[in-house]
């Protein structure tokens, strides 16, 4: 599944949802992971739900969110669109991070994990 990080350096989680300069993009699975890509936020106008609008935009392929905080408007609207927010409340590891999300996907994931780990599959015949 598809995770995205606001990373300012590419290793710690260390910055706000709305005030990241990008989103650094990685597939995870239970016993890979790797960097797909770098995604800029780019200028989205002054107006605030325009910007997060746009920043949950750029992040519609991904299941869930890393961040060091992030508003309520911009948590509810990526839930709005099935991203689950993460909030670390402080610079973390994102190896570490990455790490303890594959031991969580080894194990026996919470329904939420396993729901996010079927994002953008087709739902099986007893799904609704």
């Amino acid at each position: 599944m598809k995770i995205a990080f606001t990373t300012s350096t590419g290793e710690i989680i260390d910055q706000h949802f709305g005030q990241c300069q990008s989103f650094h993009i990685w597939e995870v699975g239970p016993d890979e992971a790797s960097f797909l890509e770098s995604v800029s936020v780019g200028e989205h106008g002054s107006d605030e739900e325009d910007r997060i609008a746009a920043r949950a935009q750029l992040l519609t392929d991904c299941a869930i969110v890393y961040t060091m905080q992030i508003g309520g408007p911009a948590a509810a609207k990526l839930v709005a669109q099935k991203i689950h927010p993460m909030k670390t409340n402080s610079e973390v590891s994102l190896k570490e991070t990455v790490e303890k999300l594959q031991e969580v996907l080894r194990g026996n994931p919470p329904p939420w994990i396993r729901k996010a780990m079927n994002k953008g599959a087709a739902p099986a015949f007893d799904e609704d």
